[in-house]
């Protein structure tokens, strides 16, 4: 398997002080470069970056060769070196930032600083002041908590019955600690914290990482 497959799991220059989108480091551009080679049209060939995962769900990348001129309007072309690194233009905002790096171990990672946005759930509210209490909390002390274990928490939303809606994602999906963790860290310091939660329910599917929330 090439590391291209294992992953799966307006043209501008990126010199220093560019609008650089995505960062990809020498190592990476290196490998990229050596991969593109192997195809029998390398010169006309970028890579294309696009994120595959569905809404709510964590980050899950494709890359590609594609040719590059075969672009879409909406989407956004960087030149890095001589490679051209093509981002379609919905994954923009969700890939600003991110770097694109290898090693010989995992192979090409990508390190993104953004979170997935969180899934919808018919009947919830997650746009009155309770709902920016529980996110300011979340952002302020227990995710910077939680980022030590490569994890994080999103907010889903309140049923108006005193229950608080969260997923978990990054190194605490999968992980077998990480519903207790929910239960018994994140909902204490929910409910300590705002009066008006009595409870915290975890939508996250945690047996597996190919269907994260429970339906």
């Amino acid at each position: 398997m090439s590391p291209l497959e294992a992953l799966g799991r307006s043209d501008t220059d990126t010199s220093p002080g560019s609008d650089q989108l995505v960062s990809v480091t020498p190592v990476a551009l290196e490998k990229l470069i050596e991969l593109r080679a192997e195809e029998s049209d390398a010169e006309q060939l970028g890579l294309r970056l696009e994120i595959v995962s569905e809404r709510g769900e964590d980050f899950r990348y494709d890359l590609s060769f594609c040719e590059y001129l075969d672009a879409g309007f909406t989407d956004e072309v960087r030149t890095h070196d001589g490679l051209k690194v093509v981002i379609p233009g919905k994954d923009v905002e969700m890939l600003q930032g991110a770097t694109l790096d290898y090693n010989d171990t995992t192979g090409l990672v990508i390190r993104n600083p953004n979170r997935p946005a969180a899934p919808s759930v018919e009947g919830l509210t997650n746009d009155d002041e309770l709902s920016a209490r529980v996110e300011t909390m979340i952002s302020d002390e227990i995710n910077p908590a939680l980022a030590a274990h490569g994890g994080f928490v999103t907010y889903v939303g309140h049923n108006g019955e005193g229950i608080v809606f969260l997923t978990m994602g990054g190194g605490c999906h999968g992980c077998s600690m990480s519903k207790m963790t929910m239960l018994d860290g994140v909902q204490t310091m929910v409910v300590d914290a705002i009066e008006q939660v009595t409870a915290v329910k975890d939508l996250t599917d945690h047996s597996t990482g190919d269907n994260p929330f429970y339906s």
